[in-house]
């Protein structure tokens, strides 16, 4: 397998077993409630930070009457109207994670330094709701943010979308759905390593298995809480598992990073082939050394400075368009 960055390697050392625990379908519960302990929600006091952001939460009616999605939406305190938006969905294999404890780091890392407003999704999670919920929550979102910009103080002409691991293959996913549906257009999406593929076909897959942090036997298990009996069938729809698209034209601009060292890195770096072959744009990095959430296992390392600050020019780039 590749070789892991030193730094990197020395935290997963540090983490001891738990880095590299695999997720199957007897320990989904057990490992839902476990990361429901370790990741608690903040509070929107604590999200304020003492006044320096403003913070709220939406609630958007879903598509299918099943009640409503919160959408946690946060900014610089102070901030003049019609500031870009970060439309953002948090990672957690579509089975863990939620809205609020993503974004202490979105508004410091991003928020501040780039003056833009982030909105987090609190999409439904498997197996509880399968596939089209969480993706529809997506776009319910979507389409309120872009209908209410003015009173939310965005601008609906720039929009990025972005996510991180699942999240990053719902952004994908909804790229795809608003192009289709001549939705909400938004001028770049940021796909950190992202979840695309449910096949686990990829050399990488194999390559990593027992390895990454979250290897092909983590991720079978959370295609099959999200797809149930669809998972794996030939005609799955590429809103469920991006890569199966054929037809990546008219898609905003990307941004692709994935591991060297981690099991997504061949989808990943298929899809922004993909993209260049479709005549679309795409910024691909591929860190070296690096497993999956290699920034959050190691926010220190050199090679998460590296990462972040590149997503940040990009960032900076495609907003001043």
């Amino acid at each position: 397998m590749p070789p892991l960055d030193p730094q990197l390697r020395a935290a997963l050392a540090a983490a001891g077993g738990r880095a590299r625990e695999v997720l199957t379908p007897e320990g989904l519960t057990a490992w839902q409630e476990r990361d429901a302990a370790a990741r608690p929600r903040p509070s929107l006091d604590r999200l304020r930070d003492g006044g320096r952001f403003a913070v709220e939460e939406l609630r958007v009616p879903r598509a299918d009457g099943a009640g409503e999605v919160t959408l946690v939406s946060a900014r610089p305190a102070g901030a003049g109207p019609e500031l870009p938006l970060l439309y953002y969905l948090h990672g957690g294999g579509m089975v863990t994670g939620n809205a609020w404890s993503v974004l202490p780091r979105l508004l410091r890392g991003w928020a501040l330094p780039l003056g833009l407003a982030v909105v987090s999704v609190e999409y439904r999670l498997a197996p509880g709701t399968r596939f089209p919920g969480a993706v529809e929550d997506c776009y319910a979102g979507l389409v309120r943010v872009a209908d209410q910009a003015g009173a939310l103080g965005v601008d609906p002409r720039r929009m990025v979308i972005g996510g991180k691991s699942a999240g990053g293959g719902l952004a994908a996913a909804l790229a795809l759905l608003a192009r289709d549906r001549g939705g909400p257009t938004a001028i770049g999406q940021l796909l950190l390593s992202p979840m695309l593929d449910d096949r686990g076909d990829t050399f990488s897959s194999h390559q990593l298995a027992g390895h990454d942090t979250w290897d092909r036997t983590s991720n079978a298990t959370a295609w099959q809480a999200l797809l149930g009996d669809r998972y794996g069938a030939a005609d799955l729809s590429p809103y469920a598992a991006p890569a199966r698209a054929t037809d990546l034209s008219g898609l905003p601009p990307a941004y692709v990073d994935v591991g060297s060292a981690e099991t997504f890195r061949d989808e990943a770096v298929g899809y922004a082939n993909a993209i260049w072959q479709a005549g679309g744009e795409a910024e691909l990095h591929v860190w070296p050394g690096a497993c999956h959430g290699f920034d959050t296992l190691a926010p220190q390392a050199a090679l998460t400075g590296d990462a972040h600050e590149a997503r940040t020019r990009w960032l900076r780039r495609v907003l001043r368009r």
